[in-house]
């Protein structure tokens, strides 16, 4: 007959051994109960594909932008002076593109070519916020996130754990989702938001720690990049990768512990 923790290492766990013989002090490490085992002072959260499908995103929210750019540029052109005047920059310093800003349908070929090209452009990202943020308010827009994430929320708020978002996408971008979720207004629990630096960097978490006024190694950081928990755990953070449904497959020689769910973060 098998011991308890036999059946359990056979059937009942899926993460990295390494991780339970560890003395890495930023292994997070898996409890019998498929828990993490550490308590943490902030959980610093990626959306795409960590609270977020990643079809959400790719399905819904960038079609939904790209179906409204040129309506969106020609009503708004009057407000849009910064945004022009940096894609203007961009654009002709872009050599991998041919063809220069002129007028709104060459703005909209320009901004077409940067989504095309998952390019993460301060201009484009302030243009899509903003045509979300309408979809949003009138109701067109939903966003999808984990059903663990909201009940994580709760959980978290009342362990008086600080959370924090980190994505590509703008501070607007942000916490339009978390507030129109199909749970309701989330941004209630969140307690901040960046969108600054490059996530594959170990100095962005060095400046999101500092800004939180917390040490890296009193963070948590979650997603399901391995280069940005690499950088992360560079930094000195502690990782956990999130392994949900519809992200794509990755490396097994990566260093981080895996969770299914928020419900296995203690």
């Amino acid at each position: 007959m098998c011991s308890d923790f036999t059946r359990w290492w056979v059937f009942g766990w899926s993460g990295n051994f390494s991780a339970l013989i560890s003395d890495d002090p930023l292994r997070i490490g898996i409890t019998a109960s498929g828990k993490t085992n550490q308590m943490n002072e902030v959980i610093l959260l990626d959306i795409e594909g960590t609270t977020t499908p990643v079809d959400f995103v790719y399905k819904t929210l960038f079609p939904y932008a790209r179906e409204r750019l040129r309506n969106f540029i020609d009503e708004n052109r009057g407000s849009l002076t910064t945004e022009v005047h940096l894609l203007t920059g961009e654009c002709d310093d872009d050599g991998s593109f041919e063809g220069e800003i002129t007028n709104t349908e060459s703005i909209a070929v320009y901004l077409e070519f940067l989504m095309d090209s998952d390019r993460k452009s301060t201009p484009l990202k302030s243009i899509q916020g903003r045509i979300w943020k309408s979809g949003y308010e009138d109701g067109t827009l939903v966003a999808e996130v984990f059903p663990d994430v909201a009940p994580a929320f709760v959980r978290w708020r009342a362990e008086s754990r600080k959370i924090a978002i980190y994505s590509s996408g703008s501070v607007l971008a942000q916490k339009l989702l978390f507030g129109h979720t199909q749970e309701g207004d989330l941004t209630k629990y969140i307690d901040a938001f960046f969108d600054t630096g490059h996530k594959a960097v170990a100095k962005s978490y060095e400046n999101i720690a500092a800004e939180l006024g917390v040490a890296e190694n009193e963070i948590l950081f979650v997603s399901d990049s391995v280069a940005e928990l690499d950088a992360a755990r560079q930094a000195g953070c502690k990782t956990l990768l999130a392994v949900r449904p519809g992200n794509a497959r990755v490396a097994v020689t990566h260093k981080h512990d895996m969770i299914n769910s928020f419900d296995e973060i203690e």
